[in-house]
């Protein structure tokens, strides 16, 4: 049995504290946390210090991370926001983008950018939301109308690619025709689970069970809610479909089954929070800038599809708001694309699995991480100067 050594994981734990610290002491620095975490990870990878390779622990503690981040984001959807004429425009405007997203793959194929059209498609679709929450509390934005228009457009932009990639680019992927079956046999046992923690989670004896233990050393209702989360992945890959599908589809319903303990949640979701984000999810983002391979990136070719894949993100999650210039002004409509164009989970996502199954090259990775991390860094900030004075307008009920 080979020693494993946690020296690794120690130097990417020290980068995590760092972040939020740096952050702190200089307020003004342009930057989010999970930008800096990743480029302290190219700092401390082999592209520059050479302190941490992607070993074992780190590696199992990153996959970790990554599964715990997209189930964070299914936590995030709320299903109620899933109606009505926000819905509506929402729906016609992510139609919009999957056509322009498809659009934009095969044209970045016609000119040997990209080795598979689909595949660079879906990141270019979709919309972190999970970065875009937390700057849309921060200007007072989750509860207008306009925001709960971003939120849903994203809402959607966050689970149609994870459906996409999941269904057509699994690593046990044959066809179209059978991961569709298999998705359905999935999406079964996903409907037939959620009835039966539904009536669970409504049974009387269980609350009292889960009320009493909920702060004590047991913490039954957070072990309850990891393990489901690791039962749907693994339910996943049985079903030869990704992994954070299943991590995913936990956050929805486990969102759901919130609505039945509303006055538990928020100390709830404090508790999942901490895991997540205090533990696995910054060790995900720290690793990936650990394997970004920057010596690729300072090829001019690969740098050149940088602004490209930059420009691309912004006309296919952007150019589609203008389905909400019947309700918003222009000003507004312009944020709202800038804000939509902002996305990070979907194309780390990609270019691991792109790698992993030869879909993708190193250096098209890193070009396609750089600009992803650049609309992290760009969109959200000019998309939220246009809500700066005067103030969002409202939209119509």
């Amino acid at each position: 049995m080979p020693t494993l050594t946690f020296t690794g994981l120690l130097v990417v734990g020290v980068v995590a504290v760092a972040v939020p610290l740096l952050l702190e002491l200089v307020p003004s620095l342009p930057l989010p946390s999970l930008v800096l975490e990743i480029v302290g990870g190219i700092v401390v990878g082999p592209a520059v210090l050479g302190w941490v390779h992607v070993d074992a622990p780190v590696q199992v503690v990153s996959d970790l991370g990554l599964g715990m981040l997209l189930f964070m984001a299914g936590f995030e959807i709320d299903p109620q926001r899933l109606r009505g004429r926000l819905m509506s425009l929402s729906v016609a405007g992510y139609a919009g983008s999957v056509a322009l997203g498809i659009l934009a793959g095969y044209l970045l194929f016609a000119g040997s950018l990209v080795l598979t059209p689909i595949l660079i498609a879906i990141p270019l679709m979709s919309t972190s939301l999970g970065a875009l929450i937390p700057l849309l509390k921060d200007a007072g934005q989750t509860d207008t109308d306009f925001g709960q228009l971003v939120i849903t457009a994203g809402t959607i932009a966050e689970f149609v690619p994870v459906v996409l990639l999941s269904l057509l680019f699994s690593l046990t992927s044959e066809s179209p025709a059978g991961e569709l079956l298999l998705l359905g046999g999935f999406g079964l046992v996903v409907a037939a689970a959620a009835v039966a923690l539904t009536r669970a989670v409504r049974a009387d004896w269980l609350t009292a069970v889960l009320r009493r233990l909920d702060d004590t050393s047991s913490q039954l209702r957070v072990r309850l809610a990891i393990v489901l989360a690791l039962a749907f992945a693994v339910a996943a890959e049985q079903f030869g479909l990704a992994m954070i599908l299943g991590a995913f589809m936990a956050g929805v319903i486990l969102r759901v089954l919130g609505q039945y303990e509303p006055d538990v949640q928020p100390v709830f979701r404090i508790k999942l929070e901490s895991i997540a984000f205090g533990f696995l999810v910054p060790v995900f983002f720290v690793a990936t800038g650990v394997e970004l391979d920057i010596g690729a990136l300072v090829n001019p070719g690969t740098m050149a599809k940088v602004p490209v894949f930059l420009a691309a993100m912004l006309l296919v999650r952007g150019l589609p708001a203008l389905a909400y210039r019947t309700l918003l002004p222009q000003r507004l409509v312009l944020s709202a694309g800038l804000l939509q164009a902002t996305t990070l989970t979907m194309p780390i996502v990609v270019v691991q699995l792109g790698i992993e199954l030869g879909r993708l090259t190193s250096g098209t990775g890193a070009a396609l991480l750089t600009a992803s991390l650049l609309s992290v860094v760009l969109f959200p900030r000019l998309g939220l100067s246009l809500l700066r004075a005067p103030r969002a307008d409202a939209v119509p009920a």
